[in-house]
């Protein structure tokens, strides 16, 4: 017998027995519509448990909707506080490097008083380097100008001195120490002269 009787075959037994399923199907509803049951009874029965089954559907829905949210809350809010980990992860080292930074600036501005040149070329590529490799990794200094409205909230004032002028008063008159940030968080707040 070749493959495609062969196959003909199974797929008549197949059909065969899916239309004897059917026909027994048919022949139990007809038994049941033949039966003396009140009809209403089971209504109100099917209605009743047909009820109590979507109302406990809601609240598996309900369940499930306020499971998801959290769900999402959870993961935009551990997301955020990642992404603020890696851009503060390195706080402590650029924390550490500001001293070093401060002394650099001080050395350059001696260095430029002198008349060597080369000198000064050289370790001016170095400071900007050293300059270009902290802000790369997110330090940034903190622009301050003399003359600018003091902040409690961003400044730390060190002394108070005469205003040279009345519109200096309650201004900003020098900065000692420059601030620096790391992201969007301030890691040293600038010191800073203001006028009374």
């Amino acid at each position: 017998m070749s493959q495609k009787n062969h196959k003909a075959e199974d797929d008549r037994d197949i059909k065969d027995r899916v239309e004897e399923i059917l026909d027994d199907a048919i022949e139990e509803i007809e038994e049941i519509d033949g039966d003396e049951v009140d009809s209403e009874e089971i209504n109100d029965e099917d209605l009743s448990q047909e009820e109590l089954l979507k109302e406990d559907l809601q609240k598996e829905k309900d369940k499930f909707l306020r499971l998801f949210a959290e769900f999402e809350n959870y993961k935009r809010r551990t997301s955020k506080e990642r992404i603020e980990l890696f851009k503060t992860a390195n706080q402590e080292v650029m924390t550490a490097m500001l001293p070093v930074m401060d002394d650099f600036d001080r050395a350059m501005n001696e260095l430029r008083k002198s008349d060597d040149e080369n000198l000064i070329k050289g370790v001016e590529l170095i400071h900007n380097k050293f300059k270009e490799t902290l802000r790369s990794k997110g330090l940034e200094r903190m622009q301050i100008e003399e003359g600018a409205d003091f902040d409690a909230e961003v400044h730390e004032a060190i002394t108070q001195i005469p205003a040279p002028s009345e519109d200096l008063k309650g201004k900003i008159i020098d900065v000692v120490e420059p601030g620096y940030k790391l992201g969007e968080r301030i890691i040293r707040y600038p010191k800073v002269v203001t006028g009374r």
